[in-house]
């Protein structure tokens, strides 16, 4: 191993990496200026944004690693289309504050459609690179909210990619985990911000699609279904809490009491020990809720622990260990199926399941490697990973059974989280995953971006 610079995600701390250096570009022209230094000097680049993605796509060893977040530039709104150029490094809290301080008093009021949900420090460029969605009930990935972005290429050359300019590229790189070039600014499709009401309700897993779809109906424009966590329980995985948001009259209103930060370390604690009583408070809360108003843009913040690992383990005298991720798709007329199939894998796995929701994606028509293939139900899993070979084996085990699971029934999973799933998994969920790397060494013949989640899909299709 290199004697560089230490690198590791945010999340679940996997995936130790050792760079050989670290620049942090101000511009696109200086972005574009390191690429081909990096090029002189032979060295392959990696790039990173805030450091969530868990596969292994930010970094590789011995690159040149380009952090992105210093790139938060925004740029006048194009009030007659709804339009605004960003920073791809620029955060989602310092976006929407961005489009509100510069629209005081107009109306409407421009901003997001979507973002990532469960953190906020996310950048646009790293949303871009995994294609990213968030709760939204009628929408696709995000590629269907980018107008236009530009990228660094290769060589260093400036392109600017759109549906019509190097739409190829466009293509490509949102959704391209890195693998075709720098994205350093975004244009962003907004939408009116509106005033959202919450209905929540205790349902189960059997009733959830029929609720939705007539939750859609009426309008609501969000929602998602945390599901119970408790494997004791006939419950687990079945019983959840629904919530929606739906458009109302835009009124003054006051704030909703939200989780604080000692409300999730109280949650995230009693997920790890008692998982009977989190649902119970968890749920106690949404009820709460129920006829709160927000913004539609800002009821999509949240409160996000960073490290709280450390703490826990700790307290509970336990290994180190953090959360792993997968997200799962499958056919809506499946998701009872998957559900209950899902809860008998993982039952007698004693792998805890620390949280979990359930949301819906609209079919991604536009992306060269679409994980939204068709308008998918999306389950998400965070299960409890001890950090050594025995509980991370157990936890990619789990993870490649999920994964036979949604595909048994016509489903997918997503590239972000792991690299867990097998050749034959990958091939079956992304058909067009050849033709994906087929693609990267055409626009990136030497293979100047790199990353260890490249290198590993690299080697998985060069072995025999």
């Amino acid at each position: 191993m290199s004697c560089g610079i230490l690198c590791n995600d945010v999340h679940s701390r996997l995936n130790p990496v050792r760079v050989a250096r670290i620049a942090r570009p101000q511009s696109t022209a200086e972005a574009s200026l390191l690429v081909q230094e990096a090029a002189t000097a032979g060295m392959p680049v990696s790039i990173c944004g805030a450091r969530h993605a868990m596969g292994g796509q930010q970094f590789g060893e011995d690159t040149l690693l380009l952090d992105c977040r210093s790139l938060t530039a925004v740029g006048e709104i194009d009030r007659d289309r709804g339009l605004v150029e960003a920073g791809a490094g620029i955060i989602w809290p310092d976006l929407i504050a961005a489009l509100h301080a510069v629209q005081q008093g107009l109306d409407p009021l421009w901003t997001i459609r979507q973002k990532q949900t469960g953190a906020d420090d996310l950048t646009l460029g790293g949303a871009l690179a995994a294609n990213i969605h968030g709760r939204g009930l009628r929408m696709a990935p995000i590629i269907s909210d980018v107008e236009a972005f530009t990228l660094v290429d290769t060589s260093g050359q400036i392109l600017r990619c759109s549906r019509v300019e190097n739409a190829e590229l466009f293509r490509h790189a949102i959704g391209g985990y890195g693998c075709f070039g720098i994205i350093t600014s975004v244009q962003l499709r907004l939408t009116p911000r509106c005033t959202v009401e919450r209905c929540v309700e205790i349902t189960t897993i059997d009733l959830l699609i029929p609720a939705l779809e007539e939750r859609i109906a009426d309008a609501a424009l969000y929602g998602d279904f945390q599901f119970s966590i408790d494997e004791c329980s006939p419950d687990f995985l079945r019983r959840g809490v629904l919530a929606t948001y739906h458009p109302v009259a835009n009124e003054d209103h006051p704030p909703a009491r939200e989780l604080s930060a000692a409300d999730w370390e109280e949650l995230i604690h009693l997920a790890h020990t008692d998982r009977a009583k989190v649902f119970e408070v968890y749920s106690g809360h949404y009820l709460a809720s129920h006829g709160s108003r927000y913004g539609s843009d800002t009821h999509q913040l949240g409160v996000y622990l960073e490290d709280y690992h450390c703490g826990l383990d700790a307290k509970l005298d336990s290994p180190p260990a953090t959360e792993m991720i997968s997200e799962l798709y499958v056919p809506r007329e499946y998701l009872v199926t998957f559900m209950a199939r899902a809860a008998d894998l993982l039952r007698p796995s004693g792998i805890p399941v620390i949280y979990g929701t359930v949301r819906l994606i609209e079919r991604d028509t536009e992306s060269a490697l679409p994980w939204a293939r068709q308008d998918f139900a999306c389950v998400i899993f965070n299960l409890h990973t001890e950090h050594h070979e025995q509980g991370i084996a157990r936890s990619a085990a789990a993870f490649q059974s999920l994964i036979d699971l949604a595909l048994s029934l016509g489903g997918s999973y997503f590239l972000t989280y792991h690299r867990w799933a097998t050749r034959g998994q990958l091939l079956q969920a992304y058909p067009g995953f050849p033709d994906f790397l087929r693609a990267k060494d055409r626009y990136d013949p030497e293979s100047r971006f790199q990353s260890q989640w490249w290198r590993h899909h690299r080697d998985l299709f060069s072995a025999p």
